[in-house]
């Protein structure tokens, strides 16, 4: 039996502001005044219990609304809630990856730092080589990886590998997952010329993670132009 319209609605509207309709309203207002979701691009999805909720497609990421909402059942990926004013968004299949490894959260920006990193690793190691840098402070906000407990240390590695872009944003799934395998401790993936994906246990964690990686490719870029080096 399906839900009907009173259930439905029930489902986004909440005075509660960590109910997952209303903080990724907040979140991707957030996101907006740091240029990561600029011009509508980028997104955000949060897993709460057996549902997903995903900000729609081709919207002012700062002006959404809960009712603007998808909601999608983990279980079944069929949509319960499907506005029709609203495309669903591209980056759908991106984050059901992140949370088939188990996060609570994904955030897709379309910040310059990570554009302009992928640039400098493909232009200095290749275009297979991975995002690398140690001995930065900030590292200290990343977590080890599955599994593992605690967070990365001053003296740790941090690792973030980069796929190449595709036309169509659903077109990465298969990279975005090759690249989860080959680097199963990551908690982001850059895409080549695009943004970056970061995801987290909770909404709490993704975030700071967000924040942390683009801290640290802000740096990166900056570390550059000063012909510093990332790693020793």
């Amino acid at each position: 039996m399906g839900i009907n319209a009173e259930d439905i609605d029930a489902l986004i509207i909440s005075d509660d502001p960590q109910h997952p309709a209303n903080h990724i309203c907040i979140l991707c207002a957030n996101f907006y005044t740091l240029g990561w979701v600029t011009g509508t691009g980028g997104g955000t999805s949060i897993r709460h219990e057996d549902k997903i909720y995903i900000a729609p497609s081709g919207v002012q990421k700062e002006l959404m609304k809960p009712t603007d909402m998808f909601i999608m059942d983990f279980h079944t990926k069929e949509y319960i809630r499907r506005p029709q004013v609203h495309k669903p968004s591209a980056c759908t299949p991106l984050f059901l990856a992140a949370f088939h490894r188990g996060a609570g959260c994904c955030i897709h920006t379309h910040s310059q730092w990570a554009v302009l990193v992928t640039l400098l690793v493909e232009r200095d190691f290749g275009k297979d080589a991975c995002f690398e840098i140690e001995e930065i402070e900030q590292i200290k906000g990343i977590p080890k990886g599955r599994g593992k407990q605690g967070n990365l240390g001053y003296f740790e590695r941090l690792r973030i590998p980069i796929i190449e872009n595709t036309a169509h944003e659903e077109d990465l799934t298969s990279s975005l997952e090759e690249a989860m395998e080959k680097y199963p401790d990551t908690y982001a993936v850059l895409v080549r010329r695009h943004g970056i994906y970061v995801w987290g246990d909770n909404v709490h964690k993704a975030k700071t993670q967000c924040e942390s990686i683009d801290y640290i490719l802000q740096l990166a870029v900056e570390m550059k132009k000063l012909g510093l080096p990332w790693t020793k």
